[in-house]
């Protein structure tokens, strides 16, 4: 990772960390899931509300977890807002990919706007379930799943 890129990384990371967007519970969720990380702790519990169109009307997060966790959820949050189901699931392939692998295609990149700076996670193996916890959640939710989601 480049230091540019290792520098907004931290900065993202920080920011929404100490001040998360949309972390509060909506106020009549039509779907919502709860996560946990058993690896650190991390629980989070994420809260849907589909338009008509079936596409992302709000969505929001309560929890407490890692710094990671935190503004990996926070930044979610505010990329899915409008985004259809399908949409989701492309964001959460390509978001899955950069912080597993490290990599994703100039077109994936530019999709997951601030989510790219998450690629610094796949040089710490360990953190990749910290940053993905909010997604296998917020799947579960649009899904309409009752179990609880685990990293695990």
């Amino acid at each position: 990772m480049n230091e540019e890129l290792r520098d907004l990384y931290q900065e993202v990371i920080i920011e929404h960390s100490k001040r998360p967007r949309n972390f509060h519970a909506l106020a009549a969720p039509a779907r919502s899931a709860d996560g946990y990380n058993p690896l650190c702790g991390d629980t989070v519990k994420v809260y849907v509300e589909m338009d008509d169109d079936h596409k992302v009307a709000d969505v929001s997060f309560e929890g407490s977890g890692c710094a990671i966790s935190t503004a990996s959820a926070s930044v979610m949050t505010e990329i899915m807002k409008g985004k259809s189901a399908d949409e989701a699931e492309a964001l959460f392939n390509s978001f899955h990919e950069l912080v597993t692998r490290g990599e994703a295609s100039d077109d994936e990149i530019d999709a997951l706007g601030k989510l790219a700076v998450f690629g610094g996670v796949s040089e710490f193996p360990t953190r990749v379930k910290c940053a993905t916890l909010c997604w296998h959640t917020l799947r579960a939710a649009i899904a309409g799943e009752d179990a609880p989601i685990t990293t695990e």
